[in-house]
């Protein structure tokens, strides 16, 4: 069932407007942005169960799109399919166009290995390898190319600048990565991500497992790595899509909702099933 459109009450004032994480000097949701990825009439399948129907949207580059809506509504799976994980799972099918900058995603000729290495995955929970704080950042790097210790040494630094974990860590890289707390660990399986050295960065609630300071650290994170990649962010908490994203995307029932700026979406949505999951009247 559909939520009910009377009784409209006003959006909750606590909800929006927020303070918000810095942006790209002179840049702005509503301005112009290229094209990461490419959304035409996709839907998505488990079996005979449609778990996404007929989504159109652009993914703008070098922005953060934030997915939201209730459970099971086709959030998830949309991400999995930016970069084929869906693959692994043998009932799990898709049709329509899906691209990332001309690349058919769903063609069967697609190199799914070099797709995964353009579009990193950071999931719910922290998952870093048994292995030293630097093999969890060097091991991408080290199966697709031959690299010599210094240029291997010089990623990992990198990448753990990025994630704006080098200090922490810079004197403990052979330590075990499971001996990090658990905000470390995920900004470990971030620079784990980004050393690849990808594109597109697809995010499945980073932040569900993280206390609130961690929390924190990884949405400033969020807005300094936009200004580097893409990123794509799953999320029920309505406040972090507020405050870390430049567009929102409200999924329901397995369609997509309402798509635009972050701004407009909370404080002017169109739709009334947008403006009543903002509001908390369902979810």
């Amino acid at each position: 069932m559909r939520p009910t459109t009377d009784a409209r009450a006003p959006l909750p004032g606590a909800l929006f407007p927020f303070r918000r994480l810095s942006r790209l000097p002179g840049a702005t949701a509503t301005e112009p942005a290229e094209r990461a990825f490419e959304v035409r009439d996709f839907s998505a399948w488990y079996g005979t169960f449609p778990a996404l129907r007929s989504v159109t949207m652009d993914v703008p580059k070098r922005r953060v799109t934030a997915l939201i809506g209730p459970s099971g509504c086709g959030k998830s799976t949309f991400l999995r399919w930016c970069n084929r994980m869906n693959d692994r799972i043998d009932a799990a099918h898709a049709e329509g166009v899906l691209r990332l900058e001309g690349l058919d995603v769903l063609s069967p000729l697609t190199d799914v290995v070099d797709l995964r290495r353009r579009v990193g995955m950071v999931f719910q929970k922290p998952n870093p390898f048994p292995k030293s704080i630097y093999d969890n950042v060097a091991f991408g790097p080290r199966l697709t190319r031959r690299l010599r210790r210094s240029d291997t040494d010089e990623i990992v630094e990198n990448a753990l600048r990025h994630a704006a974990l080098w200090d922490e860590v810079r004197d403990r890289l052979k330590s075990s990565a499971l001996g990090l707390s658990g905000g470390q660990q995920q900004r470990l399986c971030i620079a784990r991500a980004i050393a690849t050295d990808p594109e597109v960065l697809l995010m499945d609630e980073p932040c569900s497992a993280l206390d609130p300071r961690s929390t924190l650290a990884i949405e400033e994170l969020i807005a300094r790595l936009r200004e580097d990649y893409t990123i794509v962010i799953v999320t029920h908490n309505l406040q972090q899509a507020a405050r870390a994203s430049d567009y929102t995307a409200f999924f329901y029932q397995g369609e997509l909702i309402e798509h635009g700026p972050t701004a407009d979406i909370f404080a002017a949505p169109t739709r009334p099933e947008t403006e009543q999951y903002i509001a908390g009247r369902f979810g």
